[in-house]
């Protein structure tokens, strides 16, 4: 839920915001936001040789010496534009751990000291392991870069980077207070969740503000104000076995493969029209017996055609766009999976995982004043993603905590998750201004607790 008198005060907060952004801002930036430009431009070099340090390290999440080296780069990189920053141990949730930094000011040029609190997320992990073929950053030319983890998401934390040192060149940092997450764990969470996700959530709940520098789907054009959640589910059903020549007699009944293609057919008739609602059977598994490994997400059967099917598994996920949504999936779910066929039974699990990052207001006009500041810049309006087209990501655990959210600001690209990862390099700079911009505009006022 929203925060006490945030709440009450953030609607006439940002339409002042958009209001004054509109009049101040319609032809052309300010002398200050000019200097933060120049200064953007001045370390694009620099920026560039920063990205392929941290390309050229593996970090696949169980790579934990690799995750850790990269975020001792960062932690280095924001200690020296004056944060507090360390890299926290993730053994307690199974990973290597997060870069966790705060600039909190406690007097700035302007004297504003309690101005907007802003979370910046990343994340330090690839899904490339150590022992993959995929390692190097190599450039394509035609500003086009190849590397793994190049766009998801080491360019964004980069651009994280890249922002904070032009605002802290021009002595803007101390109008604002900043954290900054870059977890260890993104790309394959860290067991119990809670732990896994507890300095995003610790974050969410100090802050006004989540930015997240994902690179969304690709596109410079838009951003991500909502994201669908991701859960898994496990079905698991039982059977009477006997003779093939005795199915669907009473005593016998129809047998687990039956019955779980009921149940399968029954989710996608009640509810496959259901908007921005998808869950999908990843993997099923059945016969006279089976053998299933969780951590492989691989297993064996054995079962003849004249034998009765006694057991099935079926792994699968849900993304759902709202909390709301999600429930009603699973209440609907539990109903499909009880009503058995003669002689069977089933049970469904649902699992901890993702949650929404909801549409909102207040990620609206966060959205809105983003896109002001691209047209300011001259790159033009910046639009929402489909939430169909944006996966789940940390910035969903704001949820609830913070006023507004936004997602999608980093290095652009395609390919993201395989070997043709390639970034858009013309992206780099664009985004790097758009977001120095978009923190110092949002540094100029206040929002009270």
């Amino acid at each position: 839920m929203f925060k006490g008198l945030k709440n009450n005060l953030i609607a006439g907060v940002i339409i002042g915001l958009c209001l004054v952004s509109v009049a101040s801002y319609a032809d052309d930036v300010s002398d200050v936001e000019k200097a933060i430009i120049n200064s953007v431009e001045d370390g694009l070099s620099t920026s560039i040789k920063e990205l392929k340090q941290v390309v050229n390290i593996n970090s696949g999440t169980m790579n934990f010496d690799g995750v850790k080296k990269v975020g001792l780069i960062f932690v280095k990189q924001l200690t020296e534009l004056g944060f507090d920053a360390a890299f926290v141990d993730g053994s307690a949730f199974g990973r290597a751990g997060h870069v966790v930094a705060t600039r909190e000011p406690t007097n700035g040029p302007t004297g504003n000291t309690s101005g907007s609190k802003i979370l910046m997320i990343g994340h330090l992990d690839t899904v490339f392991a150590k022992d993959d073929a995929f390692q190097a950053y190599n450039d394509l030319g035609d500003n086009r870069v190849h590397g793994p983890g190049i766009t998801d998401m080491k360019g964004g934390n980069v651009i994280i980077i890249a922002a904070l040192r032009a605002l802290y060149e021009q002595n803007l940092l101390d109008n604002v207070s900043i954290k900054v997450v870059m977890t260890g764990d993104e790309e394959r969470s860290g067991s119990p969740l809670k732990a896994s996700k507890k300095a995003i959530v610790d974050a969410a709940m100090w802050a006004d503000i989540a930015l997240g520098f994902e690179d969304g789907d690709g596109d410079i054009k838009t951003a991500v104000v909502s994201r669908r959640g991701s859960i898994g589910w496990s079905l698991d059903v039982t059977g009477r076995a006997a003779h093939s020549s005795q199915v669907f007699r009473d005593e016998y009944g129809f047998g687990a493969i039956y019955e779980v293609a009921r149940i399968l057919n029954e989710f996608r008739l009640q509810l496959s029209t259901e908007e921005n609602l998808t869950f999908n059977p990843g993997m099923i598994i059945g016969g006279t017996r089976i053998d299933y490994d969780r951590t492989k997400s691989a297993g064996n059967a054995f079962g003849k055609s004249n034998v009765i099917s006694q057991v099935v598994k079926v792994t699968g996920d849900i993304r759902a766009l709202s909390l709301e949504q999600l429930q009603m999936t699973k209440e609907a779910m539990n109903k499909i999976v009880a009503n058995n066929l003669t002689k069977t039974s089933a049970t469904i699990t649902f699992e901890e995982g993702y949650p929404p990052l909801s549409p909102s207001p207040g990620n609206n006009k966060l959205l809105s004043l983003y896109s002001q500041v691209s047209e300011d810049l001259g790159f033009g309006l910046v639009a929402p993603v489909d939430p169909r087209k944006a996966g789940a990501a940390d910035i969903s655990f704001t949820e609830g905590y913070v006023d507004m959210a936004m997602d999608g600001l980093g290095l652009m690209g395609s390919g993201g998750h395989t070997k043709d990862e390639i970034a858009d390099m013309t992206s780099l700079s664009k985004n790097i201004k758009k977001a120095a911009l978009l923190i110092h505009r949002l540094s100029l006022y206040k929002q009270m607790k």
